[in-house]
């Protein structure tokens, strides 16, 4: 596990406490208020899972596909990466009856997520743990997984290269990666390098076309509560889904997500060496990555 640690004063922060900063800050706010969760609710509707409650696409649909998909056992180990305050990872823990180690980059939502175990899993509240770790180094042993799932978070690992084969590094023969992303349309996707380059294959790829017009529904509900965002959660967190509301609401026309399915082949990942081709944040391949995949999650 990687623990957290505190900075000396007058020290610059460690680059994964400069990067969660606006997380904390996110999830901080976010217990002070239910605006955040209102205003999901209102884009999804019906789709909205009240009890998971997370700050990304994750909807009904979303979660039966990871259940289907996942294939696991009772008593396997799932891993939520990029866990947000853990609701997705527990449901799902609860919903198969596994094991579960989340990680995030903030180490509020860690907590947060820590302190939500008792209300999906009861006494078995300790069949899952949360803590602070990167897409890039999560701190886990080889092959300690039976399924990963990563909602709405790839986009924001500094190298989505390393990320990938650090995931396929910890999943066991036969185990399966869920990852969320999005493209351009029409555009022909090129991950399928990096993903044997990380000792995975793809197994499916599951068109999620509600996607767009449901971020397009919950952009422009920030933007119409932009005020009551800035009053209920403060100057910094609003400031920052106001700043991606308005970058995102343009090009949303153009997206395609997909819910991708990769399966660790039998004779486990690559060398590193070989996997740096996707792109990160500020970056661009031939896969047409749509900007911004990045939520506040």
């Amino acid at each position: 596990m990687n623990a957290t640690t505190t900075a000396p004063p007058g020290a610059a922060p460690a680059p994964c406490e400069a990067r969660s900063a606006q997380y904390d800050a996110f999830h901080a706010a976010r217990t002070r208020t239910d605006l955040v969760a209102r205003l999901y609710a209102e884009a999804m509707g019906e789709d909205y899972p009240v009890e998971v409650a997370a700050s990304s696409s994750c909807d009904w649909p979303l979660l039966g596909l990871l259940a289907a998909r996942l294939r696991m056992r009772p008593g396997q180990l799932l891993v939520d990466a990029g866990c947000g305050a853990g609701g997705i990872g527990l449901w799902l823990a609860r919903a198969l009856a596994v094991r579960l180690d989340g990680f995030d980059l903030s180490p509020v939502a860690a907590a947060q997520a820590t302190a939500r175990r008792a209300h999906f899993l009861g006494p078995a509240a300790d069949r899952a743990v949360f803590r602070v770790a990167e897409l890039e180094n999560t701190g886990l042993p080889d092959s300690c997984a039976h399924g990963i799932v990563c909602v709405d978070a790839f986009g924001r690992a500094a190298d989505r290269g390393v990320a990938l084969h650090e995931l396929g590094r910890v999943l066991a023969p036969g185990g399966r990666l869920m990852v969320t992303r999005a493209l351009r349309r029409g555009a022909d996707p090129a991950w399928h390098e990096a993903v044997a380059a990380a000792g995975m294959m793809q197994e499916h790829v599951d068109e999620r076309p509600s996607e767009p017009a449901m971020w397009e529904r919950v952009y422009r509900l920030w933007v119409a509560h932009a005020d009551q965002l800035r009053h209920e959660l403060g100057e910094a967190p609003a400031k920052n889904m106001l700043r991606e509301a308005h970058q995102m609401l343009p090009k949303l026309r153009g997206r395609r997500a997909v819910l991708l399915t990769l399966r660790r082949l039998p004779e486990g990942p690559a060398a590193p060496a070989a996997v740096d081709r996707m792109a990160g944040p500020g970056r661009q391949t031939g896969d047409g990555h749509a900007p911004g995949e990045r939520t506040p999650q």
